[in-house]
């Protein structure tokens, strides 16, 4: 993505604040044209001072009186104007972030899987507030920049033509250093944007994983893995902080010998009679406005050159394909009777996962899913919410196909507790009424009561207004809370991928019970390694390499003498000979 094509976007989200732009690009020119008009007083009052025998100190007074109230007027419209383009960046970058976080709902999961969550984070958070110190520095430098150039060469060619014609001719040298210096230095602030994002993705990713890491002596190459990251910041923010820098120099040689040419032929047109004394030290002093834009230009060249590499970043992360649009049909809530005709689905397209995969499960049914690691079970559950779509075939609840319903819709309808537990920072009881937020507290303690997550509830400093994060309770009492979430929701259908994986031996059989009862009349499906829990399940399904092998009760499959006896066999035959 070009720099101009970034800077074209940024300006359809500033076009909406058009109002708030024209007020500012006024004060900015009420701004220029008194602060440019000011020379010319200060020109009159050197003629009326050095004019021989003709010094007018009333003349003088006058002229210093009103500079002061120029200057002053000056002032206020320079502070208003800041305050606008305050207003502007700052609403502007907050449209953009908020676009890029709704943006991040609509996401499929298969982009958030392919993308490190620190790079994620890092161009919703970093990048856009790198954007935002630029277009605020940009906005105050060109404005006024541009107002000062034109405003600025009407008062000079009003005063002397020649000059005028000089500086312009020199104008162009500025100009093609500055834009030849810039081209380079986005390349390298675009490098230096990715990098950081890998870097912040580092970061997250080690202290997320910090007890991984100190398990496993993993420090030392963390240290180098970021070392590397960090070298190639240090690379890539040095070449565009150099390539910046050395703009302001180079424009501020070439806006010096343009000074030097005005001084010498302002001092040989006053020998000629052209030109006054006071004229010449209003065209050096407007020589000097009518450059300094392009310095002030130049040196926040490193701050936008930045800001639109950062911004790249975040419109390609905003511009990413959403998932497929939704019909707008709901569902409502559903009985239970799932049907699955033929699917086929992969997340690598080149390589297959599952495949014809067929079912039948009627309102009520307790299908258990088992096999060995990567066979497919997760990604069912996945096709089963539309986490991700069907490549062929389809699903269908209660006859309806659930790409014809929204997904909100249809995930209203399960109930689904992971191996892998999510809490958000906040009381315990906001995070077990997160699927239902108009739950009484008596519904709440209910449900804890029968996932047996009050005792430890109870006992807890506020207990169901105790504020928890991720990392103070245990994976356990994590896995406790998550069901209780889903005992209060009371679902028709039911996901449990090994919902009690991280749970003790006397609890999990407690928490058996109490699904038995929440299960009873709602399609469930669950995912089990430990085999000794879906015993009483209506189904079990085989799966091996994405394909159903074998399938029935657990009785029926046992007399098969088939894969699923040997795993049930390798992890009960010792302890029943035991016993």
């Amino acid at each position: 993505m070009s720099g101009n094509n970034t800077l074209m976007k940024v300006l359809r989200f500033i076009r909406r604040y058009t109002l708030l732009v024209i007020i500012s690009i006024l004060l900015a020119a009420v701004s220029v044209v008194l602060t440019l008009y000011i020379p010319i007083l200060f020109g009159e009052m050197i003629d009326h001072i050095i004019s021989e025998g003709n010094v007018n100190m009333s003349a003088v007074g006058e002229q210093a009186s009103l500079i002061l109230k120029l200057i002053l007027l000056t002032s206020a419209a320079t502070w208003i104007m800041n305050l606008i383009n305050n207003r502007i960046a700052f609403q502007t970058v907050r449209d953009i972030r908020a676009i890029a976080i709704r943006r991040l709902q609509g996401l499929p999961l298969s982009y958030l899987d392919s993308r490190k969550t620190g790079d994620i984070v890092s161009a919703v958070i970093a990048d856009v507030d790198q954007l935002s110190d630029g277009l605020l520095l940009g906005f105050t430098q060109l404005f006024t920049g541009v107002i000062t150039i034109l405003v600025t060469l009407y008062f000079m060619f009003r005063k002397s033509v020649p000059i005028s014609l000089l500086v312009l001719v020199l104008t162009p040298l500025s100009l093609l250093a500055a834009r030849y210096i810039a081209s380079r230095s986005y390349a390298m602030f675009r490098k230096q944007s990715e990098t950081r994002g890998k870097q912040t993705a580092l970061i997250e990713e080690m202290i997320g994983n910090e007890k991984i890491v100190k398990a496993f002596g993993y420090e030392q190459t963390a240290s180098e893995r970021f070392s590397e990251i960090n070298k190639d910041l240090q690379n890539y923010s040095q070449k565009a902080v150099f390539f910046s820098s050395i703009t302001n120099p180079t424009t501020r040689f070439v806006n010096s010998v343009t000074y030097a040419a005005v001084a010498c032929l302002g001092a040989f047109l006053i020998l000629k009679g052209n030109l006054t004394v006071g004229g010449l030290t209003v065209m050096l002093s407007y020589a000097n406005q009518y450059m300094k834009p392009f310095n002030d230009i130049s040196s926040v060249i490193t701050e936008l050159q930045n800001a639109l590499a950062c911004a790249s970043r975040v419109f390609a992360f905003i511009e990413e394909e959403q998932e497929i649009p939704e019909k707008p049909a709901e569902m409502a809530e559903a009985e239970g009777n799932i049907r699955i005709d033929d699917v086929s689905f992969s997340y690598d397209k080149n390589s297959s996962l599952i495949e014809n995969f067929n079912l039948t499960a009627g309102k009520g049914m307790h299908i258990a899913l088992v096999g060995p690691t990567g066979c497919g079970k997760t990604t069912f559950i996945n096709l089963l919410m539309r986490f991700y779509d069907v490549d062929d075939g389809s699903i269908s609840v209660d006859d309806t196909d659930i790409r014809d319903v929204t997904r909100h819709s249809l995930r209203k309808n399960y109930g689904m507790v992971l191996q892998d537990t999510w809490l958000k920072n906040d009381t315990v009881r906001a995070n077990i009424a997160f699927g239902r937020p108009d739950a009484s507290d008596e519904e709440i303690i209910k449900a804890a009561k029968e996932a047996h997550s009050w005792e430890f509830i109870r006992r807890m400093p506020q207990g169901l207004d105790t504020v928890i994060s991720d990392d103070s309770l245990s994976q356990g009492q994590k896995q406790l809370l998550c069901i209780t979430r889903v005992m209060l929701c009371l679902p028709p259908m039911l996901i449990l991928d090994e919902a009690t994986s991280s749970i003790d031996t006397r609890t999990e059989l407690q928490i058996q019970e109490a699904f038995d009862k929440l299960m009873a009349g709602r399609t469930s499906f669950v995912v089990a390694h430990r085999l000794s829990t879906i015993r009483n399940a209506d189904i079990i399904l085989v799966m091996k390499d994405g394909k159903i092998i074998e399938q029935g009760n657990h009785a029926g499959l046992m007399k098969q003498n088939g894969f699923y006896r040997h795993l049930y066999e390798s992890q009960f035959a010792l302890i029943e000979n035991h016993a």
